[in-house]
């Protein structure tokens, strides 16, 4: 399947775009490029073989896309085992810069497979060598931030070393793009305790900011009023565009017909399940409950937060990985099956989406917190690691729209605490308020992504320069 394309009917410029091989990293470069695609330029997404094998067939429906989609080698066929984490990225960058150099190289020699001559690649910042390959063969590149630019800030400052490698839980921090002071625990864990990861994960989140100083364009998956200071911060230094929130177009704008789903997936949800069951609820009367596709809870947690999802006498929608479902406490799912619903993957957007949902308690992953706050969702933010503490603090302290479960000094969440949140987001004293906030959000996204908003114009600029340039 190498190098084999869906062709549609070329239409104006023609660009690659790449995204890095994990789900949270696909969706919301795939959204982009489909806003690419109806303002006219030819979109090419480049489908790594591991991730290509993984995805599901039925909801991998190439032929009716927008886009057109091409697989190139990544050194794996199947999932790609990652217990040497330096080892893996080490072999994935040089296999993908191998493949992406041939193929480009092939449409100097008049290969047909991408016609007409792309003019940039546009490619997530995870893989900022990505910029080297493609100058080599003579194209523009422009990488992708799939994090808040709060995170990428943060990350840019630990780069260039402006913080300090021993942080202590009671510090405060200060940094000029970000307007108020920072706890330690509302840092991204690979900054506030690096100590705890691999080197080369920490490496790969420094170097986004390896090579920016040779850009002329940077995207980031956000949108201006969510983050003004620090946006305007970042555009004093680098020439950004923000382009978010990148989700369906259905949940927002309604600009893209039938654009409901991001349309690659490697999970299967569970949707009439899910959906039937919720539209029998209440509206604003059911916890939704997920934390994402990579965190991994250990077996008293889960069952910490069963009893607190139990205690507070709501429904709720728990969504458990497959992977994961043998920590459930025993016959729980049988105990509350009259007010509860367990699955192993959902349609995130149609759930956040429906009547019944009142709020979501998350892990806070960026793509989980911009589809809470585009769809008016409260949230109880329960971060874990990377960028989830500081989406959390942005969540209850800048933008309003939930509250965070308290924790441990071991980060474990006790079922007093879960309940507690759930009756605070739902019935408590600020519930109102948050609910008016979140509506407040919902609001802005959508202006944002509408014609001449700012994310719109952003896009529209940088589509006019190929177009016409």
């Amino acid at each position: 399947m190498e190098g084999e394309i869906y062709q549609k009917p070329s239409k104006g410029a023609h660009i690659l775009v790449l995204p890095y091989p994990l789900q949270g990293h696909i969706n919301p470069m795939l959204q982009f490029s489909k806003r690419l695609a109806s303002k006219g330029l030819q979109v090419t997404v480049i489908i790594t073989s591991s991730l290509s094998n993984q995805l599901l067939t039925p909801q991998t429906n190439f032929t009716s896309s927008p886009l057109e989609f091409l697989r190139i080698f990544d050194g794996f066929e199947g999932e790609p085992i990652k217990d040497d984490i330096e080892a893996y990225l080490e072999h994935l960058k040089v296999c993908i810069s191998e493949s992406l150099f041939e193929l480009l190289k092939h449409y100097k020699q008049n290969n047909t497979s991408l016609h007409p001559t792309p003019k940039m690649v546009i490619y997530d910042a995870f893989m900022p060598w990505i910029l080297e390959v493609v100058r080599k063969c003579g194209l523009e590149g422009a990488p992708f931030f799939t994090q808040s630019c709060v995170v990428n800030t943060i990350y840019y400052h630990a780069y260039n070393g402006d913080l300090s490698t021993s942080l202590r839980g009671s510090d405060l921090v200060s940094l000029p793009s970000v307007g108020s002071l920072l706890r330690v625990d509302d840092l991204p864990s690979f900054v506030s305790t690096p100590s705890l990861y691999p080197v080369a994960l920490v490496k790969l989140l420094l170097d986004q900011f390896s090579n920016l100083k040779e850009l002329n364009c940077l995207f980031v998956n956000t949108m201006d009023m969510l983050e003004i200071e620090v946006v305007n911060w970042m555009t004093n230094q680098w020439p950004v565009k923000t382009i978010g929130p990148c989700i369906p177009s259905t949940y927002l704008d309604k600009r893209l017909p039938d654009d409901k789903d991001y349309g690659l997936s490697l999970f299967e949800a569970q949707t009439n399940a899910c959906i039937q069951w919720l539209d029998a609820r209440e509206p604003a009367s059911v916890v939704y409950i997920s934390m994402g596709s990579m965190a991994s809870l250990g077996n008293e947690q889960m069952g910490e937060i069963a009893k607190g999802l139990d205690k507070s006498s709501k429904y709720f929608l728990w969504v458990v990985r497959a992977s994961e479902e043998n920590k459930l406490p025993l016959n729980f799912k049988e105990k509350t099956s009259q007010k509860a619903l367990i699955v192993s993957w959902c349609p995130q957007l149609e759930v956040l989406a429906h009547h019944a949902i009142g709020c979501f308690v998350t892990h806070c992953g960026w793509n989980s917190t911009l589809e809470a706050i585009s769809l008016g969702v409260p949230m109880i933010a329960f971060p874990q690691w990377t960028d989830q503490p500081t989406n959390a603090k942005c969540i209850v302290d800048h933008w309003k729209i939930g509250v965070r479960v308290r924790v441990d000094e071991n980060g474990f969440l006790s079922a007093d605490e879960i309940e507690f949140c759930i009756r605070e987001v739902m019935e408590g004293e600020f519930t109102k308020e948050i609910k008016n906030n979140a509506t407040k959000w919902r609001h802005l996204t959508r202006q944002a992504m509408e014609e001449g908003g700012s994310s719109d114009r952003n896009i529209e600029e940088f589509v006019s320069k190929l177009l016409h340039p």
